[in-house]
């Protein structure tokens, strides 16, 4: 049993010295990843940004489309004499007019 105790120790110092220098090694690294990846939580890549912008515009013509319906809608009413259409007609085309310049335009390649 002496015999025993006597192998054990030099083997556990060993593998626990490899333990602590990982430990260590951890410890050291630690600092850089938690500011790596603040960074990368902190900034947007080109892609992401693109991505949102492209999302954007998809919204601000899928309201464009609906209010280009809404107002043609209305304008058919209004031409059957309802008032109340010509006035909300009038709002619409107000809003489709504010948002026209906002919604780029696709060129054709040639």
């Amino acid at each position: 049993m002496n015999r025993f105790a006597l192998l054990l120790v030099p083997c556990g110092a060993l593998l626990l010295a490899g333990c602590l220098a990982q430990t260590a090694l951890d410890i050291i690294t630690l600092p850089v990843k938690v500011a790596t990846t603040a960074v990368d939580l902190a900034t947007t890549s080109q892609a992401e940004a693109d991505q949102k912008r492209g999302r954007a515009v998809r919204q601000r013509e899928q309201h464009l489309g609906n209010l280009q319906r809404d107002y043609e809608r209305l304008t058919k009413k209004c031409a059957s004499g309802d008032t109340n259409a010509c006035e909300k007609s009038h709002a619409v085309y107000s809003e489709i007019q504010l948002l026209l310049p906002t919604i780029p335009v696709e060129t054709k390649p040639r």
